[in-house]
């Protein structure tokens, strides 16, 4: 590789919010060079479940950058401030606000930012011993430094694998295949905030509605999200930094007794619903709209004459349940895998299980010189437990790493006023090499 090639301190593979703030955050920096590629033609985010009624789950201000860098131009504030509507925003009463709205948000600091390229798709991430080469469809990246943030992978029932995609199909594709589903009899696989949203939302439609919804989950009830103001605080920053001191083995067990924190249904959505089923069955009196199976997981789908036959087995034992249905929408969430552009790279990770270890700074434990580094994004649930997945500690995480990248406290990342006290334990899992920075592999 010829060494008139520009390096870059920073290459990043995907644009969603993840890396949009860490794009919005670094673009501050003079000297910095940063490139953000991403296949997509413009930002979008999560266009098939762009549902009309869906609600952030967190408040607008924990937005790509106002918790770290309140002053950045690419804030919420400063998004309805340019677009005329804080004080409409204000007058609404809102803290959370329409997902649209959280799009059309992130699609306007994306149009103003330099370092981003659309219409590029990363094809895979190697090291040639003395930085990474990230080859796309427009070639080949140097970089010093490489970010993914390429999000996570839809997952299936095994069950629901291998059939006509028009007809059994994950939730996050429900609006990039249009279809009537007036007179239909359809299959809602799935308890959480997704699996209410298109619940909600086929129950919505005056003109499409289903002639009949099966709702089934393993759960044993819809549990409304706990955000609840002590609850809410384990999505601050201390407590990420506090389960990342945990001994991995206690780490799993901790997210699985916090799960209701960040795996709820909103409130209003689970109101939404009832008020909905009430009004068509004792109101309007149309026969049971909604069937909800709890405690219960789709075994088997069989195609059939009649369209599609769901088996539902109860986790308490005894016969499944048969429905026949002709459309199955899966709202079972995504996977937590290693993200397919660093398998090239896998040999020199360390892993746990399977999945890379994720240091205190969001970056991979490798083999490689300590001056270079993998950054993942939205990949480490393992390590900072529930507030991971979610955006409430989007900017945090992107400063986390901006001072990783930039060898400094250019953003504070350190402890925040909390009513609760979490302390990293003496014998946590900071990395013990305590790679060197950027800055001083330059210097």
């Amino acid at each position: 590789m010829s060494s008139s090639i520009r390096t870059y301190d920073l290459v990043g593979t995907g644009i969603g919010p993840s890396n949009l703030s860490l794009a919005a955050l670094t673009s501050r920096e003079p000297g910095f060079s940063a490139v953000f590629l991403d296949r997509k033609a413009a930002f979008d985010w999560h266009p098939g479940l762009m549902l009309p009624d869906a609600e952030m789950q967190v408040h607008f201000l924990k937005d790509l950058v106002t918790p770290v860098d309140p002053t950045n131009p690419y804030s919420f504030p400063a998004f309805l401030v340019e677009t005329k509507r804080l004080y409409r925003l204000l007058v609404t009463g809102r803290s959370k606000v329409p997902r649209r709205e959280f799009e059309q948000y992130c699609r306007w600091a994306s149009e103003r930012l330099d370092s981003l390229r659309f219409g590029v798709a990363t094809e895979n991430i190697e090291w040639d011993g003395s930085a990474f080469l990230v080859c796309t469809t427009d070639g080949v990246l140097r970089a010093r430094n490489v970010v993914t943030g390429t999000g996570r992978t839809p997952r299936m029932p095994q069950c629901a694998v291998g059939h006509d995609p028009a007809a059994v199909f994950h939730a996050d594709q429900l609006l990039n295949r249009p279809q009537d589903f007036a007179g239909k009899r359809v299959a809602v696989v799935g308890g959480g905030q997704s699996g209410a949203e298109v619940v909600r939302y086929l129950l919505s439609s005056e003109t499409q509605r289903p002639e009949r919804i099966v709702w089934g989950t393993r759960r044993t009830s819809l549990l409304p999200l706990d955000d609840s103001p002590f609850v809410d605080e384990l999505f601050l920053p201390h407590f990420s930094r506090y389960f990342h001191s945990l001994p991995v083995d206690e780490r799993e067990d901790t997210v699985e007794r916090l799960r209701m924190a960040s795996d709820g249904i909103s409130l209003s959505t689970l109101q939404d619903i009832y008020r909905r089923l009430y009004d068509l069955e004792l109101l309007e009196g149309t026969e049971r709209a909604c069937r909800l199976l709890l405690d219960q997981r789709l075994a088997l789908l069989t195609e059939t004459a009649d369209g599609l036959l769901t088996s539902w087995q109860p986790a308490r034992g005894g016969d499944p349940v048969l429905e026949a249905v002709d459309v199955v929408i899966c709202a079972t969430g995504y996977e937590h895998g290693m993200p397919d552009l660093l398998l090239g790279l896998k040999d020199r990770l360390t892993l746990h299980h399977g999945l890379p270890v994720v240091r205190s700074d969001f970056s991979l434990d490798w083999d490689g010189p300590a001056g270079n580094r993998i950054y993942v994004q939205n990949a480490a649930r393992r390590e900072f437990g529930v507030a991971d997945p979610n955006l409430s500690l989007l900017a945090w995480r992107s400063a986390v790493i901006s001072n990783s990248l930039l060898g400094q406290e250019r953003y504070d990342v350190g402890s925040v006023s909390a009513a609760l006290e979490w302390e990293p334990l003496a014998s946590g899992t900071a990395d013990p090499r305590q790679p060197r920075t950027v800055a001083a592999a330059r210097a």
